[in-house]
Order: C-alpha cells, then structure tokens, then sequence
C-alpha cells in the first residue's frame, strides 16, 4: 500500500482548520502531519517537515498565505500548495499563482471535492475551481483597448499634463519655455492624435487613462528667452 499524502494545513480559524483535517484524515491515502495558525510558521513547518501538500489560507497572522507560498515553493521546491480561501478576487488569485500556489479552491468545496483536489494536486496536477478559472479566462480574451497616450511625444505628454491641470497655452508655454505659438501647435497635434474635439475632451482623456500629474502647483517660471517654434 503506498504511503499517504502527508499535509500541512495553515488556517487561523480554529474550528474550520480541525474541521479539514478531520475531513482529510478520515481517508487512509491523506495524513495532516502538523497544523498551523500562521503564514510563519507554516514556513517553518513545510522546511522541517517536508509535506506533499501545503494547504494554505490567504489571510493570517504575520506574512500570510501569499508570502509563505513564495518561500516555500523557493525553499522546498518538491513540496505542492493548495490555497484554500473564501477570496474569489482576481489579484488574489493571480499573486497566488505567481508566488508558487499549484491549486486555488474556495472553501465552499465539499469535503469529498477537496479529498480529491488534494490527491489531483499532489499527483502534480494545477487546479482553480472552475468558476474563478471561467471568470479570468473571460477578462482575458476581453479585447484591450488601446492606450491613446501612447501616441504622444514626450513632450506633447509634458504639454497634456498641464493642459490637464487647467493651464492656458501661454501658462504651459511659461512652464516648458516654449513660445506660445509652438504650444499651440502641440495642443493640435494633441487633439489630432486623441480625436479629440476640445481641450477639455483632451484633458478629459488624459485623466481616464491615469496620466500623472505633477503634485505642485504650476511654478512662476524665470525671466527667460521662450524657445523658438520648432
């Protein structure tokens, strides 16, 4: 008869955790060697005990479930984790995998669904209940929609991002040492490339799309030459 599949459980809920190891246990081929209430010391545990299986809350004492996937799937590279959760958010479930995490299960999973998640992920199977792996294979094939600041030159960024804030052309042109005239020429350029209709359209677009904006007000600049058109 070949040897159970030896599993560390972390959970800071108490009953839920005794709960899931009885579950566990109650078939021959599953074993919970140890239990833990932290991220941790599931740590510790999975590197001095060597389970198969790490099963894993997201949020506990300490590093939490995340940050323990990551070192130990980097410290005990033979050892699979399961996180177990009621999280059903994308990020979540995205830094999971990206930190070493070979199952997601929520914890609506019967006893029996999760004796046999258990098995498929320790035989070195990946699992994400079926519901969340639809929703994020959905937003995936979503089409992006292309970033329309990507058009602009850096210097026709520089000239949104005050225009953004409210500035006129002759304020924006203070600011970058620019003539007037040449600013008037990059807040055409601007409202071509965006299909733009206004200026406020324009700065509209520039805030939807997050294009950062300097924290200070606009600086009463130096007396200086402004540039010529170029």
């Amino acid at each position: 008869m070949p040897d159970p599949i030896r599993i560390l459980l972390a959970d800071d809920h108490p009953m839920f955790r005794e709960g899931v190891a009885h579950s566990l246990g109650s078939d021959s081929d599953l074993e919970v060697i140890a239990q833990t209430a932290s991220g941790d010391e599931a740590v510790e545990l999975a590197q001095s005990l060597t389970p198969d299986v790490v099963l894993l809350d997201i949020t506990m004492p300490g590093i939490g479930g995340i940050a323990a996937a990551a070192r130990i799937a980097a410290s005990v590279p033979g050892t699979r984790i399961l996180m177990l959760t009621v999280s059903e958010d994308k990020d979540d479930l995205l830094a999971a995998l990206k930190s070493g995490a070979h199952g997601y299960v929520l914890k609506g999973a019967s006893a029996s669904e999760l004796r046999a998640i258990v098995r498929r992920v320790a035989a070195g199977e990946a699992f994400i209940t079926p519901a969340l792996a639809t929703r994020l294979l959905v937003e995936f094939s979503r089409p992006q929609e292309p970033d329309p600041l990507s058009e602009l030159t850096p210097r026709e960024r520089d000239v949104i991002e005050l225009l953004s804030q409210g500035a006129s052309n002759r304020e924006i042109g203070e600011r970058l040492h620019l003539a007037e005239k040449t600013v008037k020429h990059y807040v055409t350029c601007i409202l071509q490339k965006l299909h733009a209709r206004s200026r406020t359209e324009a700065a509209l677009i520039a805030v939807q799309h997050r294009l950062p904006t300097r924290e200070t007000p606009l600086a009463k600049p130096a007396k200086q030459h402004p540039e010529s058109n170029r």
